[in-house]
């Protein structure tokens, strides 16, 4: 008995215990999106008594991949403080106020990013997205061509570029810059949509209805293709898309319905 005892003592101080997760560590998962395990490797570190900087950028992180972009923007501002140059945070804490609809509060935060020499594609691209937010084309055009330029063939920078041509009226050449989001990225609903709405306003005919789609959605596609064909100048093609945006949302669709009668009164 004694001498299982101490066999089971000897084999118990031999194991190895579980290795402490490093800083390293932890912002790799949550690169690569293994959020809950990056969350319980933070609360080790916690719970061992590790504090500080690098600490609170990793849980602001955390909360940034999560989507909890009130509690990171908070966290990323508290840590601006002490580095109000960082271009790192001023990066994800002007994406967050981004994403809160805050666009004053993200164009400032923006800014910091972008003046840094180190200034990501991920900056350089929501630059564009603020200035598209107030029409500002020329500041647009010079952001998503320095992201772009980091990041060639990145969907998000494909489809936000596209984008803007297609709020301007440009929709040849927003077509080809969402065929290219669309490869890049293929399972992407945004992308495939704004592909559909591009080749809507550039076709003879009104898009057709998916499997299985909605009332509701189709009638917002539709009132979309509209939208694109009065940029466009054909009337025609958008009153019948109005049209039939109102027959097929099932009740009285208060855009497209609105859409119809300017587009009948040549507004």
């Amino acid at each position: 008995m004694i001498a299982a005892l101490a066999i089971a003592a000897s084999l118990a101080a031999s194991t190895p215990t579980a290795a402490a997760p490093t800083l390293s560590d932890t912002a790799h998962a949550i690169a690569v999106g293994r959020l809950e395990q990056a969350r319980l490797m933070i609360s080790r570190m916690v719970a061992d008594g590790a504090s500080g900087p690098a600490v609170d950028r990793l849980i602001a992180d955390l909360d940034f991949a999560a989507g909890r972009y009130a509690e990171a923007r908070a966290r990323y501002q508290q840590l601006l403080l002490a580095r109000p140059k960082d271009s790192y945070l001023c990066e994800h804490a002007g994406i967050a106020a981004f994403h809160l609809g805050d666009v004053a509060g993200a164009s400032r935060l923006i800014d910091c990013a972008t003046a840094a020499p180190d200034a990501s594609w991920r900056a350089w691209n929501a630059r564009g997205a603020i200035a598209d937010m107030t029409s500002d084309w020329a500041t647009a055009d010079e952001a998503f061509a320095h992201a772009a330029a980091l990041a060639p063939s990145q969907a998000e920078v494909l489809n936000n570029r596209g984008w803007s041509l297609l709020m301007r009226g440009n929709w040849k050449d927003a077509e080809a810059l969402f065929e290219q989001a669309a490869a890049a990225h293929p399972n992407s609903r945004r992308v495939t949509n704004n592909l559909e709405l591009a080749r809507a306003a550039l076709a003879s005919d009104l898009p057709q209805r998916r499997p299985g789609e909605s009332d509701r959605d189709w009638a917002a596609r539709l009132n979309d293709t509209g939208v694109a064909s009065e940029i466009l100048g054909d009337k025609t093609k958008a009153v019948a898309a109005f049209t039939q945006a109102l027959e097929a949302s099932g009740s009285w669709y208060e855009r497209a319905a609105n859409n119809l009668k300017a587009a009948e009164r040549g507004e």
